[in-house]
């Protein structure tokens, strides 16, 4: 009882921290097992095991293996470790995956059957916000609802009110950020522009977007250029950010602007089922 209450007192920690780990739970064992259902591990992405337990190496190689990928791409899986005469009754090899189980050989002499649900738990995406704008304060607010973590970089004095945010930064000088996939908005709307475009192109993101006209854009992007920025930098950059919603108030282009990011970040998620033939 006490090994559970520490795992899961670190999985609390961990999430707080915003770090991104897997959680092992074993599911159900039949014979001779080390570990018994009920038994959980942490397991960082660089394969290392934290805390817990869940048996010797009978199982670990899988568990590991399984964690590794459930972090690549997000979703669960169960692994299901059994000698390897109740594989071959089952018609399975090991290595397969049938029904969302993957199938693993227990080479120990205890010749048990283990199940391991394999859980990743990832890092909340990070969305930057540069500026203290109307449509700044909004797009903190509803992303915030949609799970990101919320970055605000803004001068105290252009803040109308206190931004919905986990992090605010007083000024456009962005330090250390959380490392999850990360989106940022440059929306100073004429009070930093400059500066927030210097941070946002010195930023690593998967997105970058700026708030304002084509024509605005356009001469800061001349400006900067003529002080040495590269333009292909510079072009990372999109402008107007947001979807084309005909959008008008401040609570309407972040919108717009979320919509756009959910575009990039569900980029190559979603599983398209091909339709059936009418009959």
């Amino acid at each position: 009882m006490t090994r559970h209450v520490e795992v899961m007192d670190l999985v609390a920690q961990l999430k707080a921290a915003e770090e991104a780990f897997v959680l092992a739970t074993v599911v159900r064992t039949v014979s001779v097992t080390a570990a018994k259902a009920g038994a959980k591990a942490i397991i960082r992405p660089d394969g290392t095991i934290v805390a817990g337990w869940i048996g010797g190496g009978c199982a670990r190689g899988a568990v590991l293996k399984a964690a590794q990928e459930a972090l690549a791409d997000g979703e669960p899986r169960m692994v299901s470790v059994q000698p390897e005469n109740l594989l071959a009754e089952l018609g399975v090899r090991p290595g397969e995956n049938r029904e969302g189980v993957r199938f693993a050989s227990n080479m120990c002499p205890s010749k048990g059957t283990m199940d391991i649900f394999v859980e990743p738990v990832l890092l909340h995406p990070s969305l930057v916000i540069l500026g203290g704008s109307p449509v700044a304060l909004s797009l903190a607010a509803q992303a915030r609802r949609l799970g990101y973590h919320v970055t605000v970089a803004a001068a105290r004095a252009d803040l109308v009110e206190s931004p919905d945010a986990d992090l605010v930064i007083d000024g456009l000088v962005l330090g250390k950020l959380n490392q999850a996939k990360r989106f940022v908005v440059v929306s100073t709307q004429g009070k930093g522009d400059e500066a927030g475009l210097r941070a946002a192109i010195d930023t690593p993101a998967a997105y970058r977007a700026f708030v304002g006209s084509r024509r605005k854009m356009a001469a800061l992007r001349a400006k900067l250029i003529g002080e040495g920025f590269a333009a292909a930098a510079l072009d990372t950059v999109k402008a107007p950010a947001g979807l084309d919603l005909g959008a008008i108030t401040p609570e309407e282009i972040a919108m717009s602007i979320l919509a756009e990011i959910t575009v990039e970040r569900r980029r190559g998620q979603r599983v398209v089922q091909p339709r059936g033939k009418p009959t």
